[in-house]
C-alpha cells in the first residue's frame, strides 16, 4: 500500500529555517517524481517544489525560489525540503506526493494518496 510519512514540521520565527522529510513506502520510489504540496488554512492546496525520479530536474514555485531546497535519497526512500528564511505565509500543513508532474507542479488528476502532512508554523 502507497504511503507517505511527512515528518519535521513545528514552529519557527520568520527567518528561521526547518528541513522536512518525507518517508516513502509501498512502491518503488525510483520510479516517480515527487513533489511537496501545502495547504493554509482557508486556502487551496498547492505545489510547492518537485523533484524528477533521478533527481536532475527540480522545480520550485515563485514564493519559495531560493529559498527552500528539495533532494531525495532513493536507498533511504526518502524526500526533503530545507525551508530557509522562513515567512508568515508559509504557514501551512505540508504534504508530500507522487508527482504527474513537476512543470508545472501538480499529482494526477483524482489523486487521493496523501498523508497527514506536517504542520509548519512561522511566527513571532
Amino acid at each position: 500500500q502507497l504511503q507517505f510519512v511527512e515528518s519535521g514540521g513545528g514552529l519557527v520565527q520568520p527567518g528561521g529555517s526547518l528541513s522536512l522529510s518525507c518517508a516513502a513506502s509501498g512502491f518503488t520510489l525510483d520510479y516517480y517524481y515527487i513533489g511537496w504540496f501545502r495547504q493554509a488554512p482557508g486556502k487551496e492546496r498547492e505545489g510547492v517544489s518537485c523533484i524528477s525520479s533521478s533527481g536532475g530536474l527540480t522545480n520550485y514555485a515563485d514564493s519559495v525560489k531560493g529559498r527552500f531546497t528539495i533532494s531525495r535519497d532513493n536507498a533511504k526512500k526518502t524526500v526533503y525540503l530545507q525551508m530557509n528564511s522562513l515567512k508568515p505565509e508559509d504557514t501551512a500543513v505540508y504534504y508530500c506526493a507522487r508527482a504527474f508532474s513537476c512543470i508545472p507542479i501538480k499529482t494526477a488528476r483524482g489523486y487521493n494518496d496523501w498523508g497527514r502532512g506536517t504542520q509548519v508554523t512561522v511566527s513571532s
